[in-house]
């Protein structure tokens, strides 16, 4: 059952996570099935980290071996279940987001919030790039078709730094620990394996 009315569903993200590639690419299906309305907020991985003493998966289990594994089994099974072979592990990983982070909200503040994300995601997933060098993120953007200076001016912008402090602190106010995370309602969501419950939370609620 499609709701009448559609159910905004906010997700928080940063194009540093591997699994806000995937959570992106499973999107548009659960808004086709269920109506429902994906709100995509800029935050700052690192940030959320910081504030909750949360760690990378490769940190945090540094030191359990077949943990580290396990997950990369766990992602090559998401991959075949979905069809989305065309990923590829960005060689330059972990990349620095914070200039990408504010281009993105530099991008929402001119209405472009979409393309952009639809253009860096596969750019860091898909054809990686060291999108943390500055050159090549300016290049990368005109290459995109997107105002790249416009978008990077604006990137140092006090404002556009302190809304992306700003997404960053709601998000951890809501209890986000990591990316991609997600809200139905006051129902927190996190991971890409969570998609499934997130999209029975919405049919139930339309139901």
């Amino acid at each position: 059952m499609v709701r009448s009315q559609p159910m905004d569903v906010t997700f928080w993200f940063d194009f540093g996570s591997p699994n806000a590639w995937f959570a992106h690419q499973l999107i548009p299906g659960i808004e086709a099935r269920t109506g429902a309305t994906f709100t995509y907020v800029p935050v700052l991985l690192g940030g959320i980290f910081k504030a909750t003493g949360n760690q990378a998966p490769m940190l945090a289990f540094a030191n359990v071996p077949a943990k580290i594994a396990y997950q990369g089994r766990e992602m090559q099974r998401f991959i075949r279940r979905h069809g989305l072979q065309r990923f590829t592990m960005n060689p330059h990983f972990p990349v620095n987001t914070l200039a990408l982070m504010r281009g993105a909200v530099a991008a929402e503040s001119i209405g472009l919030l979409k393309p952009y994300v639809d253009a860096m995601l596969p750019y860091m997933w898909e054809r990686p790039r060291k999108l943390d060098d500055p050159a090549i993120l300016a290049e990368t953007l005109a290459e995109a078709g997107l105002p790249a200076e416009q978008i990077l001016v604006l990137s140092q912008d006090p404002a556009i730094k302190e809304r992306l402090v700003a997404n960053t602190q709601a998000a951890v106010d809501k209890g986000v620990f990591g990316i991609p995370s997600f809200l139905v309602g006051e129902e927190l969501f996190f991971g890409k394996d969570s998609l499934a419950d997130l999209e029975a939370e919405l049919r139930e609620l339309a139901a």
